[in-house]
């Protein structure tokens, strides 16, 4: 918690911290500090894990796969490729610009804004703090109040490793953010909903302040029926049901091959009864699901669920909840229409839906008639139905016959597409987004072949001038 004023403050003396000290450093003061995040995280693994658990049941293992893993993926791999992100490129030189030498430089942006979300609270928030450090700027983070627990465990981590000159945690919520985005920051850094990334963007512009989005989407995923349906069915209850469905690369809808639906509900029955239990009350217990984050989404989604059966959706399996802990069993919804309203909205939790169809181009069109995803999935064994998919679509990741392991990939950029998203995260894509690419052109002193289409034009100029308008030199 803090004042507008105290915000302003710390800006400044981060501001400052950048142009005296970081802007001067080596490259392995930034390798020192990466190197103190891994060494806390590894220490502090059994808090983390608590604090997730307090938050919203998440099991300890899938704290480790979703939430320290990927956080020492960006350290490790930062560590072994800062030196050549960081290395100045050179640039060859056009005949037109004979003498002139020409490089580009990576340059820090400066004093940056990390806006975290709650869904990942602690692996979205630290990731790009790393690449952040990399690049080599100041960060003020602003992690989810949502995820109070995983707040304050972040909040120690950074204070007991860094200057607030350097690296600082704003705490709070609504007010707290809207007066930090008010500041001049050099770059932000936004992961959440479309709703509030088009508010971040809008109060950026006041400051032309460069931004990242990591939004949602509503992520399909398309099933032909030349696949394997067991090997389908199981990454579809582990990639939908992981973190319960909060998840930005969670499968938002299925469209299935009409010939295949039958059979393809079958084994999700089967590999959903395989991985969590077959009774509603061993399922509850099943300590590998997380719960819905509060009773506001909560609320949300099982009202989400109602209105979707009301609408004509049939359920094939789940629909049991509990207002008093958050839970909502994971639910598979047949006979799904895009007129309902589960089609219409990022669900955001436990629930599949399948929406059937005759022709490939039927789901295509289905697809492009709703806003580009984050995720597009594509279960088919044939090379041609894949190609097809991936050119007639948008998507800002796409994996096929798999899900939502595009995220772990350290050498893929990660991010959306229109509503999905702007700009890339992880590895050598994070570090970019908080880096200039600054153009640097050295030119000769005395005599330049540039002077030779200075004014005034005579016929020797003017033919030079049209040789190197219209000759590729």
């Amino acid at each position: 918690m803090g004042t507008e004023n105290e915000y302003a403050h710390l800006f400044n003396i981060q501001k400052e911290y950048f142009h005296s000290v970081l802007k001067k450093e080596r490259i392995f003061a930034r390798k020192e500090r990466l190197i103190k995040i891994k060494k806390w995280v590894k220490k502090n693994q059994h808090e983390i894990q608590a604090a997730l658990y307090n938050d919203f049941q998440k099991s300890p293992e899938e704290v480790l796969i979703s939430e320290i893993k990927p956080v020492i993926g960006e350290i490790s791999q930062a560590l072994k490729h800062i030196r050549s992100w960081n290395k100045e490129k050179k640039v060859s030189t056009p005949i037109s610009l004979l003498g002139t030498k020409a490089k580009i430089v990576k340059e820090a942006k400066g004093v940056c804004l990390v806006i975290a979300p709650w869904n990942f609270p602690f692996m979205l928030a630290i990731g790009p703090v790393i690449s952040a450090i990399a690049a080599g700027n100041t960060v003020v983070l602003k992690p989810s109040e949502m995820t109070p627990h995983t707040e304050k465990l972040i909040n120690r981590l950074i204070k007991e490793l860094f200057l607030e000159a350097n690296i600082a945690v704003v705490t709070g919520g609504v007010k707290e953010t809207q007066e930090l985005l008010a500041l001049p920051w050099n770059h932000i850094f936004f992961t959440g909903s479309p709703q509030v990334g088009k508010i971040v963007m809008e109060k950026a512009s006041k400051h032309l302040t460069s931004v990242t989005l990591e939004l949602g989407g509503r992520n399909p995923v398309i099933i032909t029926k030349n696949t394997n349906l067991r090997s389908t069915a199981k990454k579809l209850i582990w990639g939908k049901f992981f973190n319960n469905g909060q998840s930005c690369v969670s499968p938002n809808y299925l469209l299935v091959d009409e010939q295949v639906k039958k059979h393809l509900i079958e084994e999700l029955k089967f590999e959903f009864v395989t991985a969590y239990g077959n009774y509603p009350e061993e399922i509850k217990k099943n300590k590998s699901l997380a719960r819905v984050v509060n009773n506001h989404h909560f609320k949300r989604v099982n009202q989400l669920l109602q209105k979707s059966i009301n609408d004509g959706a049939k359920v094939v399996f789940g629909n049991n909840t509990d207002n008093e802990t958050n839970y909502i069993s994971p639910t598979l919804l047949d006979e799904v229409t895009i007129e309902n309203s589960i089609f219409t909205e990022e669900i955001f939790g436990p629930i599949l839906p399948i929406i059937s169809y005759k022709q490939i181009d039927e789901a295509i069109e289905i697809i492009n008639k709703v806003e580009p995803a984050l995720a597009l999935y594509i279960f088919s064994t044939s090379n041609k139905v894949q190609n097809y998919i991936i050119q007639n679509t948008s998507a800002g990741t796409t994996v096929i016959n798999d899900t939502t392991i595009q995220f772990a990939h350290p050498n893929l950029p990660f991010g959306g597409v229109g509503l999905s998203g702007m700009g890339k995260a992880h590895g050598y894509y994070g570090f970019l987004e908080f880096t200039n690419q600054r153009s640097v052109l050295k030119q000769r002193n005395r005599f330049t072949t540039s002077k030779l289409i200075y004014p005034k034009y005579n016929a020797l100029k003017k033919m030079i001038i049209k040789l190197i308008t219209w000759n590729d030199i």
